[in-house]
Order: structure tokens, then sequence, then C-alpha cells
């Protein structure tokens, strides 16, 4: 359903939002995203505004999350919630498997094509076709491969890019060890995110009366749609005027 359709009110809502493709338009590469300064003006007000409960949910390890939004220290959960910050500055770290043997199955196909991208997380691995999309068959075969005889992985399919991720780190686990902390307890959550891998955050959010917001066209658990990463910056500028 449109947006439009839904009553929210970010003062009294727990907004949680995804990065790529949300609040930034993608890029050829995961480091060329740009960041408007008015997205951090927005997120400065809807910040103050919601007391605090505002978090960035992302497949990022925060410390790239950090860079792209300075001044901004938001709470976050980074690759896909396998590392979290609450409100109060407080790190979480779940156990990381270890990438070693993935990267030695991997890195021939890499090197072998210079339009793929290993982006090397704590215990997480994305193999990114962007810069050459007739190869996203032979990513998903060189992932599957790599995941067959290991354990502690789950298998993430993406815009553009196929990743290894621990397999218990996911971002509705990381919105749920949210809710259960200040300021964002007692809230209403509501999660945007574009992507597959922001569907175990709508699927956690909406089962217990809160919203997600799909971004974007296909398939999806979420309630509501708004069109492109553009119409949320819009919408974020906008909610509080």
């Amino acid at each position: 359903m449109p947006l439009s359709n839904h009553a929210y009110d970010f003062s009294v809502d727990a907004l949680f939002l995804d990065f790529d493709n949300t609040l930034v338009d993608l890029a050829p590469r995961p480091e060329s995203v740009l960041v408007p300064p008015s997205l951090i003006t927005s997120l400065q007000r809807l910040q103050r505004a919601a007391h605090g409960a505002l978090a960035i949910v992302s497949g990022r390890p925060l410390e790239q999350i950090d860079h792209f939004l300075t001044p901004l220290r938001l709470p976050a959960a980074g690759v896909h919630g396998i590392e979290r910050r609450s409100a109060d500055g407080r790190m979480t770290q779940l156990p990381a498997p270890s990438i070693e043997r993935l990267l030695a199955h991997l890195n021939p196909l890499v090197t072998q094509h210079g339009g793929l991208l290993l982006e090397v997380k704590r215990g997480a691995l994305a193999l990114h076709y962007r810069r050459a999309p007739e190869l996203e068959q032979a990513c998903v075969q060189a992932m599957t491969a790599a995941l067959r005889h290991e354990t502690g992985f789950a298998l993430l399919r993406g815009k553009m890019v196929v990743e290894a991720k621990a397999a218990d780190a996911d971002k509705g686990s990381a919105i749920a060890a949210f809710m259960q902390e200040p300021p964002f307890i007692g809230r209403r959550p509501v999660f945007i995110g574009d992507d597959s891998t922001d569907e175990a955050g709508f699927a956690w959010v909406q089962s217990g009366g809160g919203l997600g917001i799909k971004v974007g066209p296909g398939d999806s658990l979420a309630h509501a749609r708004i069109a492109s990463a553009a119409a949320v910056r819009a919408m974020l500028a906008q909610v509080l005027q």
C-alpha cells in the first residue's frame, strides 16, 4: 500500500532506517555513495524529535555508517546485526564466523573479472557484481559452492550482491534488541528498507503492531511502500515541518 495510507508519528515511533538505497542512492562501488548534507540535517532533527529513538540498521559495518553520517554517531546495527551500538554508546558484538576459507574460494573469480568486488566485513563477505551484472549466475554459484562445507553462515541475495553473513544475525533480531532498551522501549517500531536483506526487519516490526516500509519495487512483507531513496529523504525532511 502507498505510505500515505498509513498514520505515522516519528515523535512517538521508534524509527529504524536501512542505509543503502534507503537513505542514499546506490553507487557502482560501496565507498562511492554520496550523502546529501540535507540528509544529515533531517536525521539530526528527527533524532531530537524522537528523543533519540532513531537507529540505522544496515549490512555495512558501523565504522562505514559513522564515516558517511559524520558528525552524527547514531545508535546503529552493522553487518546485519552482528555488531550493535546502543543509544548510550554500549557496543554488543555477536560471535563472528571466520571468512578465511570463503576468501580463498572466491578470490580467483574476483581476480579473473575486474568488474567484481569482494567486500570483507567482520563475520561476513559480500560479492558485488553491480559493474558486471552478466556475472550474476557465476557469483551466486561461486558463493553457494564456497558455503557448501561451511557452518555458521547464511546466504543472502541482495541488489547486485550475494553475501555470506553470520547465520545468527539478522535485522529483525537487531531491531528487537533495540526495542528492549531506552529510548526505544514502549514505542511503535517503524523500519524503512529496500532489499531482501530487510525482510526480517519488516517481519519483526509488523509482528508486534509496527510498520514496515519497502523502498522501491519488488515483493515484500512490508505493509507500506515508498518509491525511492530520494522519496525517503524528501519524506524525512518534510515530516517535522
